[in-house]
């Protein structure tokens, strides 16, 4: 097979529409380190239903480089010490693959943790695939080798987001209520400092923190919300934090504009749907399941058909594993030091449009598409609605690749 036939392969494979080499000699294990339990467990649940999903639609083809694929799920309660603890519980059974997303601190931890093992174990490296965390300090000042982002950082989301809201005229108080870690701190003075370069009329009327997955009544952060004034509120809230958030603003009757990161999440839809919130909750997302793309649509037919209860997918784990599977095949290796040279670079037709997006080789930061959205209820023209509620997201603007480029602060070391 040529190496153009063989990329071509290894990205079809993943949408379930050609066979991978035929006989399995071995088994190609990937630690799924996020939380299995918790007030986080509903996210990494999807997280990893979803990587098992991809591996019974590999194996079924055969495999990658003739090996089954195996996922292997080691929970972290999105923690970052006990995912030290559960990456080294990984290592000690021989896997040299981690898949990581929720929790920039947690990301944080494993890249530096498996900055200084690999320095140790030169030829015994371990590569860490991150498809969610954005904290934008992991592909800048704590940029590594071994560390691949597939999510767009948060500079990157908030460019494009505030861009669109500059043109938004009824945009003109803002609240910002966040996690209290690093990823919610970045989210709110990156957007702080946006909002006042593209909109200095606007007023930031609030800009609030609380603890991660801990709040179970958000009541007295939306009283303050409402007692603002704010028309419009901006959160990177993830999992319960939104949905719980959303809830109480539904029961206090809050009348704003959302615009999130992850209302798309598990329990997110549900959530504004009860709510009643149509066309007033927005999110910015790598894609989402009404874009007229055959091959997609195919796969998220088939996914939803799997999980009828947790019909819930990430985009950008299709574009992982696709590209993860290119590579090995490409370098005929599943050893992190020969396919990670061939991720750098690497050009991708993504998942939910075919559009191409790219993996920065300087600092190892995927770039593609975004899109904006807004849920409401389905029509003629939303095949699909979210977690079975009757609502689906709807396409409001689209950033093209090249108006989601950044530039990074990265100084990468590489291996001799």
């Amino acid at each position: 097979m040529t190496k153009k036939l063989a990329l071509a392969a290894a990205a079809l494979s993943i949408l379930g529409l050609s066979a991978m080499p035929a006989a399995a000699e071995g088994t190609l294990k990937l630690a799924y380190v996020d939380p299995l339990s918790g007030g986080g467990a509903s996210i990494g649940q999807i997280g990893l239903n979803q990587l098992r999903f991809i591996a019974e639609r590999i194996n079924a083809k055969g495999g990658v480089n003739g090996e089954k694929l195996e996922v292997v799920p080691f929970d972290n309660e999105v923690n970052p010490q006990k995912s030290l603890v559960q990456v080294q519980k990984a290592i000690d059974q021989g896997i040299r693959i981690i898949i990581q997303g929720n929790g920039s601190s947690v990301a944080v931890a494993i890249e530096d943790f498996l900055r200084k093992y690999n320095e140790r174990n030169p030829d015994k490296n371990v590569i860490h695939l991150n498809y969610a965390a954005i904290d934008p300090i992991l592909t800048n000042e704590k940029c590594s080798y071994w560390h691949f982002a597939w999510d767009a950082a948060v500079n990157i989301k908030l460019e494009a987001l505030t861009n669109y809201l500059k043109g938004q005229k009824d945009l003109k108080k803002v609240y910002l209520i966040d996690q209290d870690y690093s990823f919610g701190h970045s989210v709110a003075d990156t957007a702080v400092k946006m909002l006042k370069e593209k909109r200095p009329d606007v007023q930031i009327v609030g800009n609030e923190f609380h603890p991660l997955v801990k709040v179970t009544d958000f009541s007295p952060y939306v009283a303050k919300i409402k007692a603002s004034g704010a028309d419009t509120v901006i959160t990177g809230n993830w999992g319960q934090d939104l949905a719980l958030l959303i809830k109480a603003a539904a029961d206090a009757g809050l009348k704003v504009k959302w615009y999130t990161f992850y209302a798309g999440g598990a329990g997110g839809p549900t959530a504004v749907k009860q709510a009643g919130l149509a066309d007033q909750v927005f999110q910015i997302t790598e894609g989402i399941n009404n874009i007229d793309y055959k091959p997609a649509q195919e796969t998220i037919r088939a996914y939803m058909e799997a999980y009828p209860k947790e019909p819930v997918y990430y985009p950008r784990l299709f574009n992982l594993t696709g590209m993860l599977f290119e590579a090995i095949e490409e370098a005929k290796s599943d050893d992190p030091a020969k396919f990670a040279p061939k991720l750098e670079g690497m050009k991708y037709k993504t998942f939910s449009s075919g559009d191409e997006g790219f993996m920065r080789a300087d600092d190892h930061q995927f770039f593609q598409p975004l899109y904006i959205s807004t849920l409401e209820p389905v029509d003629t023209k939303t095949e699909f609605d979210e977690e079975n509620t009757g609502w689906g997201w709807k396409e409001v603007a689209q950033v093209p690749v090249k108006d989601t480029i950044t530039e990074t602060t990265c100084k990468m070391k590489r291996p001799k």
